[in-house]
């Protein structure tokens, strides 16, 4: 029996399944990861990527954080890819809990997913620091230089800047799903970053199951580790 007859198997026994992914669920429609070879932490700017996408570079210097966050996080027109549409399969199918995500181009709910949980925030979302107001991600990225909101304030994107707390509400409700769980799939992570990655020590379930390009520091728990292409993987399931 394969590794993917195993994993469909795996999905087949469960019903209340969690997936959990990463930037590499997002490469496949043309996405930068972050450790990759091409990845942005391998590319050359002024600062190291931490400094770029940090609260104090966004309050500081804002028009560099805008720089480099426009050249490098407009995703409005890049579509869902396999896995994406997978999972709105499952949960079309009352199989899927819901998606935990460490990523903020928002896909998942482009490919029609309810149970989205944004660990890390979203692009699609924009507020105003001095009244508020909200505004689309078209805005922002359409705006010169620093986005301004109608009152005069800067407007700041809803993502979980380096320096800063998650949401509460989006993780603790990725906590409440993944120790439900009955099948917990981990992919497109290198499970490095925390408190993000801390989340999985709360899954109690039948099945752990990791993919992702590169080993983990999780592999050893896992009941299933395959080390390929997501879209490779999602593409053979049923």
């Amino acid at each position: 029996m394969s590794n993917i007859d195993d994993l469909q198997k795996m999905i087949d026994n469960s019903k209340k399944i969690v997936f959990f992914g990463g930037a590499g669920v997002s490469t496949d429609s043309g996405i930068k990861d972050f450790r990759s070879s091409d990845g942005l932490y391998n590319m050359k700017y002024k600062y190291p990527v931490e400094m770029m996408l940090s609260s104090e570079m966004f309050y500081h210097d804002t028009k560099s954080f805008y720089e480099f966050y426009k050249d490098n996080f407009n995703c409005l027109n890049v579509e869902p890819n396999i896995t994406h549409k997978y999972l709105k399969k499952l949960e079309d199918q009352g199989k899927l809990l819901g998606v935990v995500t460490q990523n903020i181009d928002g896909l998942h709910s482009k490919a029609g997913n309810k149970n989205v949980y944004e660990v890390h925030g979203t692009i699609l979302k924009n507020h105003c620091l001095k009244c508020n107001k909200m505004y689309d991600a078209q805005y922002v990225f359409d705006s010169k230089d620093i986005p301004k909101c109608s009152c005069g304030g800067i407007i700041k994107p809803d993502v979980v800047l380096y320096g800063e707390m998650l949401p509460e509400d989006a993780f603790s409700n990725s906590c409440k799903i993944i120790s439900d769980a009955d099948l917990l799939i981990v992919a497109g992570t290198s499970l490095t970053v925390q408190p993000a990655c801390g989340m999985i020590d709360l899954f109690k379930g039948k099945y752990l199951v990791i993919i992702n390009k590169t080993p983990t520091p999780y592999d050893r728990f896992a009941d299933l580790v395959l080390h390929e292409n997501l879209s490779k993987i999602f593409s053979k399931l049923q």
